[in-house]
């Protein structure tokens, strides 16, 4: 029952949050960027709370009961990309003062580009959105507290409810209210599962050495840690959400730095995550795999203890939720929809997006329905954004240095998404590499010709 209230009460503070920013968010700029006056506390709490979802959480302890400590590289990708992003690109995206991630592509290429990198998004952004639902519903089904399609229903109602109401004023707000949750609970939840293991040396001396095997194992060889870096770790470096995040900014220098704060702070988050999975291997080793965190805060710790981690996971499961919801909302409304019109309606923009906001709330609920594994979902998506969408994008900031073209984008967006989404129907082991190389030839390749072409007109 503590639990229980715990998570009500929980609840209830999001939504309030969540109309009391109605208010604010009257305006375009405040609904998609948060007025553009976003301080690195508010930036770097939005950021962690994004990124420390379902996968870093569930996901992520799954892995380090499956593997050890080499299941801590789903989220240490993360920080090496973010530390490319703050290097290389932070500073040129904010300068650009958009609202999306293929506003920026339009501007480096052109509509077509944008266009078609806007419905790769959408779809990959769906099914990431679905796993944070199910990693919610595994989380408060394991605790007896329900059917998972019950709290997945519930769990959808609230994240839908806030974004709806305070666009990205709302969700940079309860993120960071709930990255303050989210570092309490998780940390406060290690240590008392190491207590109850004897410490470090207990841990240690209860599982195999292999398990502390790092950067790799024999589980998880360089080849597998390579595909991990390239496939997740270049989303941090272009991500819709990452973006999204700097667009609301209040300048360049701010992006910057957030950036650099958010990826040091996510590699403590990684290494205890994963303890607690391995910790859950020594105490529950017969259960499956994304069951070890919501079994250790069942059966490990107190009424009130596993409420408040309880609720910290549910925080990183809707901040991750609400910005991936949002950023596939506006990206639908301002790239797909308005990109379709020759002059862009602004004044139905507002009502608009937050009608296609409820509209792909639902259609990932139902995704979350038809999907069973949380990392299996994320890593279609990753898959299919990162093999279409990245290289383009990163060789655009460089366009005219490396003389690429938008039919050469364009080109490497189709073939690395297609052969993306192929590597993961068929299962063939890294294909997805294959899709990312391909996805470069393509861009230089057909930019090549498209150049012979020009020069040849003129």
């Amino acid at each position: 029952m503590p639990q229980l209230i715990i998570i009500i009460i929980y609840f209830a503070v999001i939504l309030v949050i969540g109309a009391v920013s109605r208010k604010k968010a009257r305006h375009a700029d405040d609904f998609f960027v948060a007025g553009r006056k976003g301080s690195s506390l508010f930036i770097v709490g939005s950021l962690l709370a994004t990124i420390i979802g379902g996968s870093a959480t569930v996901g992520m302890a799954g892995l380090g009961f499956q593997r050890g400590l080499t299941g801590a590289w789903w989220l240490l990708a993360g920080s090496i990309g973010l530390i490319v992003l703050g290097l290389f690109f932070a500073r040129k995206v904010r300068k650009f003062a958009l609202y999306t991630l293929p506003g920026l592509i339009e501007k480096q290429y052109d509509r077509r580009m944008a266009f078609a990198s806007s419905v790769l998004i959408v779809i990959a952004w769906i099914a990431i959105i679905a796993a944070q639902i199910i990693a919610a519903g595994k989380i408060m089904s394991i605790l007896g507290m329900g059917s998972p399609t019950l709290w997945m229903a519930i769990f959808s109602f609230v994240f839908i409810t806030y974004t709806v109401l305070g666009g990205q004023y709302s969700v940079i707000r309860t993120d960071f209210f709930q990255s303050v949750i989210i570092f309490g609970g998780i940390f406060a939840g290690l240590g008392l599962l190491l207590s109850r293991l004897g410490g470090w040396e207990g841990l240690q001396s209860a599982l195999p050495a292999d398990m502390f095997s790092f950067p790799t194992s024999t589980q998880y060889g360089g080849t597998d840690l390579a595909s991990l870096l390239l496939v997740v770790g270049l989303t941090y470096v272009v991500g819709p959400d990452m973006y999204s995040r700097i667009f609301c900014a209040r300048d360049d220098a701010t992006a910057r730095a957030s950036v650099f704060w958010t990826a040091g702070l996510i590699i403590p988050i990684a290494f205890a995550v994963t303890l607690i999975g391995m910790g859950a291997a020594v105490l529950f080793p017969d259960i499956a795999s994304e069951q070890a965190l919501p079994m250790v805060i069942s059966e490990v710790f107190s009424p009130l203890v596993g409420g408040i981690v309880l609720a910290a996971l549910l925080c990183a499961m809707m901040s991750s939720a609400d910005t991936t919801l949002l950023s596939a909302s506006t990206i639908l409304t301002v790239d797909i929809i308005g990109g379709l019109r020759a002059t862009p309606e602004r004044n139905n923009i507002l009502p608009r997006s937050r009608w296609l906001i409820i509209l792909l709330g639902i259609i990932s609920l139902v995704v979350a329905l038809l999907l069973k594994g949380i990392i299996s979902a994320l890593l279609f998506a990753y898959t299919v954004y990162t093999c279409g969408v990245i290289l383009p994008v990163i060789a655009g900031f460089f366009k005219g240095r490396l003389k690429v073209t938008a039919t050469g984008a364009l080109a490497a967006l189709i073939g690395g998404g297609a052969l993306g989404i192929a590597s993961k129907l068929v299962s063939i082991q890294y294909l997805d590499l294959g899709a990312l190389a391909l996805s470069a030839v393509l861009l230089f390749l057909v930019s090549f010709i498209d150049n012979r072409i020009k020069s040849r007109r003129f």
